[in-house]
């Protein structure tokens, strides 16, 4: 951020007249000087993925305030450490605990307990600059703290194992949304990528969205088919979020928000935290990733057993087929989509930093947000739409969330 000089009186006065000035702010100064106020609160980060398949959850083996590969992270870096996160203005996040869809029940809640364990381990480490928060109270003390605020989200509803004391004591944990699918239809939900089993939610999906409401869970309905959306829509009685995904309406992706489900969040208070995962924002890119894939399918049908002539396969593709380009504009695009159908209040962010293989060009990473912001401020976003995006929408689906548990406080015991 640039440093804006003491002007004299005279100057300021011909400011008043109209008279282009210095004080006149750049979309850049506009975005730092959002984001100092309103640090963003993004909905989702895969850091402990990477912190469990890396490093085999061996705190002794990295520094998480700086994973850079000159410390020992190997040839890739993460997308994210405390340095980065607060060079982009980061002051809270959404820690992803997601295990393998395929995994067995009774594994998959084992896995997810490890998971979120990596989380306390991680604040536990870091504690001058992670705090862990479990409610919007706890967010904004851990700002006034000067440290990150670091909730935990689950990404797939097969992590409960088809239990509602699974869920209630991952919520006792620190779980403060469930994703209800991740890639695969489970018993009682429908996932965007799969095929369907119960056009929606279950008898028992249902079940699941009442006893997330009495606990203060929020329901994030990213990952799941558009009837389970508008289920989990209809049974819901607190605000829902989309912790990573993108606009259908920009790019025609199963992982998007149709602007059918898009026009029923004002009415429920919800949002969708956009993503930056590069198929889901440019129909280019999405084309190319859809190639790449089956390329990958026709490596393995050419050489069945031979993983060096499938890798070299594939490198020659990808050298002959460049991936196109994504960029801020694309992420600003669905931005723009989102305010044009549901309104300000319910647009965030969900980069999905260290769970995506490729990044937009321009936001490689947990210290890029200022960029995004900054192509806002050019769009003509004010600096309390560029607050509400950052923070103050997701905030207030927490506290929303926290006040339909209060009210639901003295129902009968949960089955």
């Amino acid at each position: 951020m640039k440093t804006i000089p003491i002007i004299s009186g005279l100057v300021l006065g011909f400011a008043a007249l109209g008279t282009p000035s210095a004080l006149a702010q750049t979309p850049e100064q506009v975005a730092q000087q959002v984001l100092a106020k309103s640090p963003v609160i993004d909905g989702h980060n895969d850091a402990p993925e990477q912190i469990a398949e890396r490093f085999g959850s061996d705190f002794s083996e990295f520094d998480f305030r700086d994973t850079l590969p000159t410390n020992g992270t190997g040839s890739k870096p993460m997308h994210t450490d405390i340095s980065r996160l607060r060079h982009g203005g980061v002051g809270g996040q959404f820690w992803s605990v997601w295990i393998d869809p395929e995994l067995p029940q009774f594994e998959a809640v084992q896995r997810v307990i490890e998971q979120i364990d990596i989380v306390h381990r991680l604040i536990d480490t870091y504690p001058d600059d992670l705090q862990l928060a479990l409610t919007a109270d706890d967010v904004e003390a851990a700002r006034e703290n000067g440290r990150i605020a670091s909730l935990i989200g689950m990404e797939g509803g097969h992590s409960i194992g088809n239990s509602l004391a699974v869920l209630r004591q991952t919520y006792a944990l620190g779980a403060r949304y469930m994703t209800l699918t991740h890639w695969k239809t489970l018993d009682w939900a429908d996932s965007a990528t799969d095929a369907p089993e119960s056009d929606g939610l279950s008898d028992f999906g249902v079940s699941v969205v009442q006893e997330m409401n009495r606990l203060g869970m929020i329901v994030d309905i990213s990952h799941v088919s558009e009837a389970t959306m508008n289920d989990a829509l209809d049974v819901t009685k607190a605000p829902v979020m989309f912790s990573h995904s993108s606009a259908d309406g920009v790019t025609k992706h199963p992982r998007n928000v149709p602007d059918a489900v898009l026009k029923r969040l004002p009415a429920n208070g919800g949002l969708v935290m956009v993503t930056f995962v590069p198929s889901y924002v440019n129909a280019k890119n999405r084309d190319w990733a859809a190639a790449e894939k089956a390329e990958e399918a026709r490596a393995a049908a050419l050489y069945p057993g031979d993983a060096v002539a499938r890798t070299a396969h594939l490198a020659d593709w990808n050298e002959a087929n460049t991936m196109p380009p994504v960029t801020a504009t694309d992420i600003a695009d669905h931005i723009d989509h989102i305010r044009d159908v549901a309104g300000i209040d319910h647009i965030g962010l969900g980069g999905d930093y260290d769970g995506i293989p490729f990044t937009p060009d321009d936001l490689s990473d947990v210290s890029t947000y200022p960029l995004l912001f900054a192509e806002l401020a050019k769009r003509g976003y004010s600096a309390a739409d560029l607050a509400k995006i950052a923070r103050g929408n997701i905030l207030r689906v927490m506290r929303g969330t926290e006040s339909t548990a209060a009210t639901m406080a003295k129902s009968k015991n949960p089955i």
